[in-house]
């Protein structure tokens, strides 16, 4: 059994949705219950839960309880779906720019479009059965996303990453620490240098954290002392996730991914994407289109509850910015690997 099946990031039980708070990580281990639709919303907007993949499967399952507490108010299968769309339209509302999140009740929808001449209740089933093939699809993916990226990692590496693609933000194993564990268990010395990304600081709380239970030798630094280890020669190869790829593959992630890239073409150190192909969106011709989701500026002048700026200070708080293709030596899917990633290349990932 991996160390990560021991503190999961999400399971189902009972038809409620248990997500651990993020939030509170590493300081307490507490779960959160989420009996309704609204609940599962609620912590995607708060980020009791992160991460695309996560929240996509998160959405599903969201709406497997909002199913259920319709078939509960004796709903047929045709008002069931008109719900349905309206609980959906919300969950995605939560988060604009994971285009996971979309991905994962579109897909619910479509299902339900499908099966309408169900029974409300066999309805349901099936809905329940998606969600719980969405969930276990995501981690075989990062199995395969893992295995096709351990093969970039030389023998010896130090890596660098940033924010947290990790279990935390999946279904389990992870994207771009699912390389990392890969590389990992094929026996290569790795070190880890992470990003502490802040103003949420997910690479110091979490990213440290999934290192440290998985044995991983990893330091932590601060987000403006990459550039400085790049000179020195202590980076080997970038990896990170990606929370929307445009169809030309220009990748949006984490506020501060896109400075690393373009330190790493400078230092001509490998900048590698690890997400599945759900976090690609074909519909955007490129990077340009992508919602950048501007959050509390609170988490900007604060560290936690102590103000650390003086009364008046204006902020931005982008949580994520855009990091063109050009940039980005490879996106690592579950269907392999795309090297200087372009549309046409892309594409024929989705026909294969």
């Amino acid at each position: 059994m991996t160390r990560e099946k021991d503190l999961p990031t999400l399971y189902w039980k009972n038809r409620n949705l248990y997500l651990i708070d993020q939030r509170y990580l590493p300081g307490r281990i507490e779960y959160r219950i989420c009996r309704s639709c609204s609940d599962v919303a609620d912590s995607i907007k708060e980020m009791t839960v992160r991460g695309a993949p996560a929240i996509g499967i998160s959405a599903a399952f969201g709406l497997v309880i909002e199913a259920a507490a319709l078939l509960e108010a004796n709903l047929s299968t045709e008002k069931m779906i008109i719900k349905l769309k309206l609980a959906g339209a919300e969950l995605i509302k939560a988060r604009p720019t994971a285009v996971n999140l979309a991905w994962g009740v579109e897909r619910m929808l479509r299902l339900a479009e499908a099966n309408r001449e169900l029974k409300a209740e066999d309805l349901l089933k099936r809905l329940e059965k998606e969600a719980l093939e969405i969930y276990e699809e995501d981690v075989r993916n990062n199995r395969l996303i893992g295995s096709f990226g351990a093969e970039l990692v030389p023998e010896q590496a130090n890596i660098l990453t940033h924010c947290n693609a990790g279990a935390l933000a999946t279904g389990g194993y992870g994207t771009a620490l699912g390389v990392i564990r890969a590389a990992f268990e094929d026996g290569k010395q790795i070190h880890v240098y992470v990003d502490e990304t802040r103003p949420l600081l997910q690479g110091a709380r979490l990213t440290a954290f999934e290192l440290l239970h998985e044995g991983i030798a990893a330091t932590l630094i601060t987000d403006n002392a990459a550039g400085h280890l790049m000179a020195l020669g202590k980076i080997d190869l970038i990896v990170v996730g990606a929370d929307r790829i445009a169809a030309n593959g220009d990748a949006a992630n984490k506020i501060g991914t896109y400075s690393l890239a373009v330190l790493a073409y400078y230092h001509q150190i490998p900048f590698y994407i690890a997400a599945p192909l759900s976090t690609i969106d074909q519909s955007l011709d490129n990077g340009s289109g992508i919602i950048i989701e501007e959050r509390c500026l609170s988490e900007v002048t604060h560290l936690g509850q102590s103000c650390v700026t003086a009364d008046g200070v204006k902020a931005f708080n982008p949580a994520f910015d855009v990091t063109p293709a050009q940039l980005i030596s490879a996106i690592i899917t579950e269907k392999g690997v795309i090297r200087q990633p372009a549309a046409e290349k892309i594409a024929a990932l989705f026909t294969a």
